[in-house]
């Protein structure tokens, strides 16, 4: 069953009245008035009384029963109809909640369809600002615009804290399976955040060029500093989903290292080995013409020989670095 929040007229920054929504159009119509009503998973009846009360397009009205659309945003002749996502974690998982929005000549109406930051402090927030909110709709529509972009900047912070704590992992021991598989989850999370944000790009870019008889153009700056911030937070996404992508490359280059290392060492131990071996060998050949066999000091220059080339071996495999 659809859940109407609230919903209020409005006229020179104030709140007027509560109304039902079958009274809304005539609110609507009155000089210098907009009504403003928040949905929270709104049914069928709700979408068709409201369609009645506002002449909504029936193609907005049908998106809005079907969800899970891209985020986009449609002009039906001096209305608008726009689907959004507000990122929320539940459960340390990465989920979307699908927002629509509905504007036009003395209305604005915000369905969401799920659990999410509930957008009854944008109203309160909007309320406490009569002189902005005198602007009408099309401040509403920046607030609530400006409060889902704001919803993506905690969730990227926490990604940017995780995947820099990885990366000094990495930085410092070896890199484990967990590890892996944890920055493969983040880089998901980015792609999917990605995926959300960067249809907003040419959205905030639309509304800076509408010519809506309920946008004025005094709001364009507004509009464009939305603009701004999603680019930034696309730009921040795609930094985070390279710095994710070469923390697997760097662990991977460093674990390569490490048992370039390992193996360097076994190299060198086993040379400096051989070389007492390759001796021993030579004189258990059997051969009855070997003069040292019979010299006296025979025995303690074979021992020297080892000695001074096992020390050489070490020293020169010391000065490299392999030991």
């Amino acid at each position: 069953m659809g859940q109407v929040v609230a919903a209020a007229v409005y006229t020179k920054g104030k709140r007027v009245a509560d109304i039902a929504l079958n009274e809304c159009s005539s609110w609507a119509l009155k000089p210098d008035h907009f009504v403003w009503i928040g949905l929270q998973q709104p049914n069928a009846e709700v979408l068709h009384t409201l369609q009645q009360q506002f002449n909504l397009h029936d193609l907005a009205v049908s998106d809005a029963l079907e969800q899970h659309h891209r985020p986009k945003l449609e002009t039906f002749g001096d209305a608008l109809f726009m689907v959004l996502y507000n990122p929320v974690r539940i459960d340390g998982k990465l989920e979307f909640v699908e927002t629509h929005l509905f504007a036009g000549q003395g209305y604005i109406i915000s369905a969401r369809y799920g659990d999410s930051s509930p957008y009854s402090r944008v109203r309160q927030s909007c309320e406490a600002r009569p002189l902005l909110l005198a602007n009408g709709e099309d401040f509403v529509l920046y607030a609530l615009l400006d409060f889902i972009v704001d919803n993506y900047r905690p969730i990227t912070e926490l990604i940017h804290s995780e995947i820099d704590e990885l990366e000094q992992s990495v930085l410092s021991q070896s890199l484990q399976q967990n590890d892996i598989e944890r920055i493969h989850s983040l880089r998901r999370e980015l792609v999917r955040l990605r995926r959300y944000v960067a249809p907003m790009v040419e959205i905030s870019q639309e509304l800076q060029s509408l010519s809506f008889p309920f946008i004025d153009k005094n709001m364009r700056p507004y509009f464009r500093d939305v603009a701004t911030h999603v680019n930034r937070l696309l730009e921040d996404l795609t930094g985070l989903r390279d710095i994710a992508s070469q923390t697997i490359e760097i662990g991977l280059l460093l674990e390569s290292s490490r048992q370039s290392l390992v193996q360097r060492k076994f190299a060198a131990w086993a040379a400096i080995l051989a070389f007492p071996t390759a001796v021993a060998g030579i004189y258990g050949m059997n051969f009855h013409n070997m003069p040292e066999l019979t010299w006296h000091y025979g025995y303690y220059a074979v021992l020297a020989v080892i000695g001074v080339g096992c020390g050489t071996l070490f020293a020169n495999f010391k000065r490299l670095n392999w030991l």
